[in-house]
C-alpha cells in the first residue's frame, strides 16, 4: 500500500522532474480490413480505427485530470499495412496511409504507426508496394509513421531491402525538403522489431497480438538524474541500486495508468515499456544522467559503460513493478530529442561512430540523427546494415532513424519542433560503400540463431 511519503515523492517527480506517461498506445488489428479494392480497404481501415479508438483520447485526458499524471501522447498502432493491403490490386498504398491519417485526426491521437513491412528474410510483392509508397505517404500525411524490419537474429539481414531503404530515405527527404526532410523523422528501419512497441515511429500491432490492446510507455530521465545527485561520489553498486529503485517507481505508475485505461476502454492491457525516453526540455535528458555519473561530456571515453549500467538497472527495477514489461524497455538515445545529446554533438564529442557503439548496450539504435543532405543512398544503407548487424548478433532490437537534411551541411541545424526537437547535422565517413551495398542478397543468420 502507498504511504504519504510515496505519494509526496511521486508528486515531486511529476511537478519538478519531468516524470510523465510518455504514451498510451492502442494496438488495433486490421487483418479483417483486407479487400481487393484499395479504396474499399481504406474505408474499412478508417471505420475500424475510429470505432475502436473513439474514446482513447478522452479516457487519457480523464486519467490525467483524476490522477494528476501527465500523459503526453495518445497514439495508435495497427497491423503492418503490407499485410492488410496484400489483397489490393493497386500499385500504391498511399490511399491506405491517407485513411490512417484521417482516422488519427478524427480520434485526436498524436501519431499512428503501422505503415510497415516485415522483410527480414525476403520481400513479397505487397512488401515492395508498401516500401515504395513510403516517400509519398510521408509527404501527404501528418500523423502516419512508417517502419521496415530488414533483419533478425533468426533470419539474417535482407540486404536487398537495406539497399532499397537507403534510396527510400533519400527520396522521402527530398519530397519533404521544405521541412528539412521531416518525413524521415517518421520513418525507422529495424532489426529484431518487436510486436508490442508503444513508441513512435516504430510502433506496429503484431500478428501475435490480440484484436485490440493497450500498451503504455513511461519515461522519466529527469527523475533518474535527480536521484543520482543524492549519491555523488558513491560506488557504482550504489548508483545501480538508486536507478533500480527509481525505475520501479516510474514503472509502477505506468502499470497503474495502463490497467486503469484498459478497464475504462474495455480493452486488454498489454505491456509497460519502461524506456527512459528524453525530450528536448532541459532536465529531461539521458545524456545528463551519464554525465552525472562522472563523465565530463556524453560521448567521451566511459560513455558506453555508463549507458550499459543505466540500461540494465532500469530494466531490473522495472520488471519488479509490472507483470508485463515489454516493448523496447531501456534507455533511448535520440539525438534531436535530448538536449544533452545535442550539446555533446555540437561540441564535437559525440560522433556517429560513438553513437553506434552505444547502441550495442541500450534500447533501439541510431535515432533522430541528421546528416548532410548530400549523403548518398549507399552510405545510408551501409549505416543501416551496420546497425542491423549489431541487433542480429546481439539478439536485440536495433534501428536507424536518420535524416539526410536537404541543403544542409555539417554544423547546420535541423528544426523539427515539439518532441522531435532539433538536430545538429553530424558528419559521416566520406569513403564509399557503394560496391558493398550493390552486392544484395542476404547476410546469413549468425550461429546463435540455432538455439532451438
Amino acid at each position: 500500500m502507498l504511504n504519504q511519503k510515496d505519494i509526496l515523492q511521486t508528486q515531486d517527480m511529476i511537478d519538478k522532474r519531468h516524470l510523465d506517461i510518455r504514451t498510451i498506445t492502442m494496438g488495433i488489428s486490421l487483418l479483417d480490413c483486407a479487400d481487393n479494392d484499395v479504396n474499399a480497404c481504406a474505408r474499412k481501415i478508417y471505420d475500424k480505427i475510429t470505432r475502436k479508438a473513439e474514446n482513447l483520447v478522452k479516457v487519457g485526458q480523464d486519467i490525467e485530470w483524476e490522477f494528476g499524471i501527465p500523459i503526453v501522447n495518445k497514439r495508435i498502432s495497427v497491423t503492418p499495412i503490407s499485410l492488410v493491403g496484400a489483397a489490393c490490386r493497386d500499385d500504391s498504398y498511399v490511399p491506405l496511409a491517407l485513411a490512417m491519417d484521417k482516422a488519427a485526426k478524427e480520434v485526436g491521437v498524436n501519431f499512428i504507426g503501422g505503415f510497415s513491412a516485415l522483410v527480414q528474410k525476403g520481400c513479397t510483392d505487397s512488401d515492395w508496394k508498401l516500401i515504395r509508397s513510403i516517400p509519398e505517404a510521408m509527404k501527404c500525411t501528418e500523423r502516419v509513421c512508417a517502419s521496415v524490419n530488414v533483419g533478425s537474429t533468426k533470419a539474417g539481414i535482407n540486404m536487398d531491402a537495406v539497399a532499397e531503404m537507403g534510396r527510400i530515405i533519400k527520396k522521402t527527404a527530398a519530397l519533404t525538403a521544405d521541412n528539412d526532410g521531416l518525413g524521415c523523422a517518421k520513418l525507422v528501419v529495424f532489426a529484431n522489431a518487436v510486436e508490442d512497441n508503444p513508441f513512435m515511429a516504430g510502433a506496429f500491432h503484431g500478428v501475435g497480438e490480440p484484436e485490440c490492446v493497450l500498451n503504455v510507455g513511461v519515461s522519466g530521465p529527469g527523475v533518474v538524474y535527480h536521484a543520482l545527485q543524492s549519491v555523488k561520489g558513491q560506488p557504482f553498486d550504489v548508483v545501480a541500486e538508486t536507478i533500480k529503485k527509481t525505475a520501479f517507481r516510474i514503472t509502477r505508475m505506468g502499470q497503474i495508468v495502463g490497467v486503469e485505461a484498459s478497464k475504462r476502454l474495455n480493452v486488454p492491457f498489454g505491456i509497460v515499456d519502461l524506456s527512459l525516453a528524453p525530450t528536448p526540455a532541459v532536465g529531461d535528458s539521458v545524456a545528463r544522467i551519464l554525465e552525472e555519473m562522472g563523465l565530463e561530456v556524453c560521448g567521451t571515453h566511459g560513455t558506453t559503460a555508463a549507458l550499459a549500467m543505466l540500461n540494465d538497472a532500469v530494466k531490473k527495477g522495472g520488471v519488479m513493478a509490472s507483470n508485463h514489461v515489454g516493448g523496447l524497455s531501456g534507455a533511448f538515445i535520440p539525438v534531436s530529442e535530448d538536449e544533452g545529446m545535442i550539446a555533446a554533438a555540437e561540441a564535437g564529442v559525440l560522433a556517429l561512430d560513438k553513437l553506434e557503439a552505444m547502441t550495442c548496450v541500450c534500447s533501439v539504435g541510431l535515432d533522430m540523427i541528421a546528416v548532410p543532405g548530400d549523403t548518398t543512398a549507399a552510405t545510408i544503407s551501409a549505416i543501416i546494415a551496420d546497425e542491423a548487424a549489431i541487433g542480429m548478433v546481439n539478439t536485440k532490437t536495433t534501428a536507424v532513424r536518420i535524416i539526410p537534411a536537404p541543403g544542409k551541411v555539417v554544423g547546420d541545424r535541423v528544426e523539427m519542433g515539439g518532441l522531435l526537437g532539433s538536430a545538429p547535422v553530424m558528419p559521416v565517413h566520406g569513403q564509399s560503400a557503394e560496391d558493398f551495398i550493390a552486392r544484395g542478397g542476404r547476410i546469413p543468420a549468425p550461429l546463435q540463431s540455432l538455439k532451438n
